[in-house]
Order: C-alpha cells, then sequence, then structure tokens
C-alpha cells in the first residue's frame, strides 16, 4: 500500500494573524505546484499548524489550495469551566482540518499523559478531524536504552479504543524529545528503527492493514538538508516540522524532497 506522504508545519507560539498570511503566501510560492490544488496531485500533502488565534486568516489564505491547516492543541470536551482550552467544534468552525496531539512540549510544560492524550486524540477523530498522536523518548530514556518501551507504551495507551475504520483519521508522530528544537536529529537508520517498531507494534494490536496504511512521521528537528535521507526510509512517511516550519523556502524544499518518494 502506498501512504502519501505528509509534511506538517508545527509553527508553535509563534506567527500573529498578519505574519502568519506573509508565511503561507510565501510558502505558496515556493512549493512547485505554486499551492494550486489541482497541481498538487502527485506531491506531499502539506499542513501548517498555527496558535489558534492565527487559524482563521491562515485558513482563509490558502484557500483553494493544496495547504491545509491544523492545531496544536485540543480539549475532550465540548464545552465548560477549562480555561485555556479550545474545543473541537472552535476548531472546526476556525477551519482546522488536524490538530497535533500529545506534542513532548505540551507533555512536558502542561501535564499532557498518555490518559488524556487518548481522550484528546478520541474527541479529534470522532468530531472529524485527523489526529496527529506525538510518542517518542526523552535523552535519559534513549540512554537507559527504554526508547522501545516508552514508545510502545504511549502508543498502546495514546491510541486505546480504537477501531480499525478510525485509523483514516489517525497520524503518529514519532519525536525523539532529545532531537527537538536542539539541533540534533536521529539518524536515518536510528529514526527507522522506530519507525519500523510503531509499526510492527500497531500491526500487534490493530492489525496489518492498519499499520500498513497508517502514516508515522518523523518529528525531530528535520529541515531541508537531512529531509531526503530521513523520507527515503521504508517506514517513514513524512515529517512534523519545527523552526524549518517557520522558514517558506526551507519548509517547501522539505515538501519538494518527499516528491520522489
Amino acid at each position: 500500500m502506498s501512504r502519501k506522504i505528509l509534511i506538517a508545519g508545527n509553527w508553535k507560539m509563534n506567527k500573529t494573524a498578519a505574519e502568519g498570511v506573509a508565511l503561507v503566501k510565501a510558502l505558496k510560492a515556493a512549493l512547485p505546484c505554486g499551492g494550486v490544488k489541482r497541481d498538487c496531485v502527485h506531491g506531499p500533502e502539506v499542513l501548517v499548524c498555527p496558535p489558534f488565534l492565527t487559524i482563521p486568516a491562515v485558513v482563509a489564505e490558502v484557500a483553494g489550495t493544496c495547504v491545509k491547516v491544523g492545531a496544536q492543541n485540543i480539549h475532550f470536551k465540548d464545552c465548560g469551566a477549562f480555561t485555556g482550552e479550545v474545543s473541537a467544534a472552535m476548531l472546526k468552525e476556525a477551519g482546522a482540518t488536524h490538530v497535533i496531539i500529545g506534542h513532548s512540549e505540551r507533555r512536558q510544560y502542561f501535564g499532557e499523559t498518555d490518559e488524556t492524550v487518548n481522550l484528546r486524540a478520541k474527541t479529534a477523530v470522532a468530531e472529524g478531524l485527523t489526529a496527529i498522536v506525538c510518542v517518542g523518548e526523552t535523552l535519559a530514556e534513549r540512554e537507559a536504552e527504554k526508547t522501545f518501551d516508552v514508545v510502545e507504551r504511549q502508543t498502546k495507551t495514546g491510541l486505546a479504543g480504537f477501531t480499525a475504520a478510525d485509523f483514516d483519521k489517525i497520524v503518529i508522530a514519532y519525536e525523539p524529545v532529545w532531537a527537538i528544537g536542539t539541533g540534533k536529529v536521529a539518524t536515518d537508520d536510528q529514526a527507522q528503527e522506530v519507525h519500523a517498531f510503531i509499526r510492527k507494534t500497531l500491526s500487534e494490536v490493530f492489525g496489518a492493514d492498519v499499520a500498513e496504511k497508517t502514516r508515522i512521521l518523523y518529528g525531530g528537528s528535520m529541515n531541508a538538508k537531512n529531509a531526503a535521507g530521513l523520507l527515503a526510509q521504508n517506514d517513514i512517511d513524512g515529517g512534523l516540522i519545527g523552526g524549518a516550519s517557520l522558514k517558506a523556502e526551507e519548509f517547501a524544499a522539505i515538501a519538494i524532497s518527499a516528491l520522489g518518494k
């Protein structure tokens, strides 16, 4: 089965609405298809995930293009006394189609757990949003040779209760925490090894068909220089890009490097 490459940009807490519009204008111009939807059929899927307040302006700017827009978090309740959170209905009305869930920064700074990741993912999928569920080990866990234990636990708990049909709306992002924003990057072989393990875990829990169709992104300091090598690996189906997604030409270059896969 051929899995369509997904190049997703996580802007984190960067870019006002005006700055976000300027960035996606430059991104459209830098993409080989010029952002024209009908010309992007054979290229990778391109997604940007701005801060909440920037989403509507970016959605308006990319309307009719191949660029999709997602969010960086979602709450698992429809409404209520959850100060600072955002619901699925709010994201959908703003025009988001995807949402990042369980990013390591959410786990580190805001108390996300495998269990809350699971609740948020279930809400996203139930509401028709594509959930990008993040897993990955810290440097201490890698040095203690616990990478596979951590990734297996996060994958199984984060995706507990889903059915095979749900995986049409699920993407997994492997993000070695030690490689996020540090300039360090897993080698092609290191990344492939963990991606293959995640796919094996999916096969054991949900079946071979689910494992084969589910896209697994690499999310640890992918950039224009290392993207081609990472994307050439059998089980790496794209990237969850941080800093490089804030530079239109570099982000486009990563997408271009995926054209041959």
